[in-house]
């Protein structure tokens, strides 16, 4: 098999992570997620350890970053805040299938976004529910004011096991493109971290950007040390990826 071609693009932004941006993110100054909110919210596992956020966005579905594969043995945990070993509400799937786009390649390619089909649907119940996502090419503004969840580092320890969230607001693509050099992907979102410190970081990625209870993003990569000098989050920007999620997911509630 050939190797993947890299378009220049891919190749200026993967320059830019390894030269201080990075993969997955942690929640950066929020605030432990109130009880019974969040019911979409899943932890992503491997072998039974957190791993990366994802959102549960139809019965048999959780929508997710797709360098959030970790190959076999994967689960997700549904139906608590409370991750830790032990919980006797949370409740545990193994995956059955990984879906990715075949463009991607690496998170700097822009089709950062994967389906994880489960073993068996979970019942809705007011621990666990679904989150809808936009129509196709829905396209979300400036300066909303939008909330990003996770289970990753809060800056002083390495992972929580209780959900952690803040608030985010979206940034001017133009603005993002000019601090991530002119290397940003297409179909990415931008909110939070730029000249802020309340966002995302190393340790959670795949987890939504909700705005409005639409869930319009998908954590995918930012800068690597947490400070926020210049440069935003970015996002898969879920409404560019509809068409591709409907071939897989049915009856999917859309807004």
């Amino acid at each position: 098999m050939t190797a993947p071609l890299l378009t220049p693009l891919v190749v200026a932004l993967l320059i830019a992570l390894a030269q201080g941006a990075s993969v997955g993110v942690e929640i950066i100054n929020g605030k432990k997620a109130q009880k019974g909110s969040l019911q979409y919210m899943a932890s992503v596992q491997k072998d039974g350890k957190h791993k990366c956020g994802g959102f549960l966005i139809s019965p048999d579905f959780v929508l997710t970053a797709a360098h959030c594969d970790k190959g076999k043995n994967m689960s997700v945990v549904l139906g608590s805040h409370d991750i830790q070993d032990g919980n006797r509400n949370a409740l545990r799937i193994p995956v059955r299938e990984v879906i990715k786009p075949k463009e991607y390649i690496k998170p700097g390619g822009g089709s950062d976004i994967m389906l994880l089909k489960l073993s068996k649907k979970p019942k809705l119940s007011k621990n666990v529910k679904t989150i809808k996502i936009p129509r196709k090419n829905k396209t979300i503004g400036s300066n909303i004011k939008c909330t990003v969840a996770g289970w990753g580092s809060t800056g002083k320890e390495p992972f929580v096991t209780d959900l952690q969230i803040v608030d985010v607001s979206t940034i001017n693509r133009d603005i993002c493109q000019k601090q991530w050099n002119g290397v940003l992907p297409e179909n990415t979102i931008c909110a939070g971290g730029y000249e802020t410190k309340n966002g995302a970081c190393q340790g959670d990625s795949g987890g939504p950007l909700v705005c409005s209870n639409l869930a319009v993003g998908i954590v995918s990569f930012n800068t690597g040390t947490c400070s926020y000098p210049n440069k935003p989050n970015v996002y898969t920007q879920i409404s560019k990826f509809v068409p591709w999620i409907k071939k897989y997911v049915k009856n999917l509630p859309l807004s």
